[in-house]
């Protein structure tokens, strides 16, 4: 393999995003040509996507940066089955009024990093239920079933690992691949698509989709993978002991967002700043060379040029502020997360370790009681010593009173 001379793939491969390729020298020439349209495809799960996607929204962000349209494939139609890889269950069925709420959702999410129009380089999002709704099943396992074999289905990973476990897979999930193969045939007919990005995990059906679109169109498509993420202890990407960190600010206010890039662990600092900013690599290689406390500073920095790409300049700096004036002057920053609870449970006297449990920052009352014997748990920046210390409206100031759970942790209470 050469290095790669197009200015998207020397930029894949300097940051760190570039796991395989069907052919790294092809798309290099290819690119090398101009302008040309990529797609990666995004299941419409939720109201949102998670951190765990982050990775290929740049992916998608640097292809029109360096001159390339991006096409965000939404699976409408795919998203009635879910996708069965890495899962040994079958995934909720969503009615099509939620499909369609959260493929809105998304868009909001995509809104904040790429540009989308009719331009050359302009993003566009498609639907693939736009397709797949109207396909005639007989006339569709003709002309494209017969490029599938079970021989060969059956090696791919989220079938394999399915059928090891014991765990069954529906005929329902079995078709997944030959959809997500058929959508980049449909992609290059309809937008001239010549590129498939995905994680590694998706390297089997990125592979059916080159291969039929070979077949069927004699089209010249490429796949490229990323690296499948987690944290240097071993945490998957996205996840938190409380729950999806999402992208959407309704989901996950832009400061909980900033704190969960704040507490990067030391090690991964160089690595994610490489993946999710787009600060220049001779500045991330001063940064990641910080030692001792000074690391910190590079910390603060990613959580702001992270945050600023998916809520804005405006959001970034506001949460870094609030930062400060929480850990460094403990203040209680009006920009804290602030959760309201009914003043009647205050009257009565709402114990500590109840208290931590309802803003959700403990999981159960289990955690909140160890939390507090252990020392890590403050009422008004003062420690909670007695699990069952009733608190009461005497405990609020202006209707408001701040709880933290560790370090990082922190709410605002306000009773309503």
């Amino acid at each position: 393999m050469s290095t790669p001379t197009s200015d998207f793939l020397r930029t894949v491969v300097e940051r760190g995003y570039l796991h395989q390729c069907t052919d790294l020298d092809g798309l290099d020439q290819r690119l090398q040509q101009g302008r040309a349209s990529g797609y990666i495809g995004f299941d419409a799960t939720a109201r949102s996507l998670h951190v765990g996607s982050l990775m290929q929204i740049m992916l998608l962000r640097w292809w029109q940066k360096t001159g390339n349209k991006p096409v965000v494939l939404m699976g409408g139609g795919t998203t009635r089955i879910g996708d069965p890889t890495g899962r040994d269950d079958v995934r909720k069925m969503l009615s099509d009024d939620d499909i369609a709420d959260n493929i809105a959702g998304i868009r909001t999410v995509f809104d904040r990093y790429l540009t989308f129009g009719d331009g050359a380089t302009d993003a566009v999002m498609v639907n693939n239920a736009d397709w797949l709704d109207t396909l005639n099943y007989i006339g569709f396992l003709r002309d494209f079933g017969r490029h599938f074999t079970i021989n060969r289905m059956l090696t791919f990973d989220s079938v394999r690992m399915r059928l090891e476990r014991e765990q069954a897979m529906s005929f329902f999930e079995f078709n997944y691949m030959i959809l997500q193969a058929y959508d980049y045939a449909e992609l290059w007919t309809r937008l001239g698509c010549c590129l498939q990005m995905g994680g590694s995990d998706q390297w089997g059906n990125i592979v059916n989709g080159v291969e039929l679109g070979r077949r069927v169109h004699q089209a010249e498509l490429f796949g490229l993978t990323s690296p499948l993420l987690t944290t240097s202890s071993g945490a998957k990407m996205g996840k938190t002991a409380n729950g999806a960190v999402w992208l959407n600010g309704d989901m996950l206010s832009p400061w909980e967002f900033w704190q969960y890039w704040r507490n990067t662990e030391d090690a991964d600092v160089g690595r994610f700043l490489r993946l999710y900013t787009e600060l220049p690599l001779d500045e991330i290689a001063r940064l990641e060379a910080l030692q001792g406390a000074e690391i910190n500073e590079a910390k603060k920095i990613l959580a702001g040029e992270v945050t600023k790409l998916a809520h804005g300049a405006e959001a970034a700096a506001l949460a870094a502020e609030t930062a400060r004036m929480t850990f460094e002057e403990g203040a209680a920053a009006d920009s804290l997360p602030t959760i309201d609870l009914p003043a009647a449970e205050f009257a009565a006297g709402l114990p500590a370790f109840a208290l931590l449990v309802k803003t959700g920052l403990v999981a159960s009352n289990g955690e909140a009681k160890r939390l507090i014997k252990g020392g890590g748990a403050r009422l008004n920046d003062a420690a909670i010593e007695d699990e069952t210390r009733p608190v009461t409206l005497s405990d609020l100031t202006g209707g408001v009173l701040k709880l933290a759970a560790g370090k990082k942790r922190i709410v605002l209470v306000r009773a309503v």
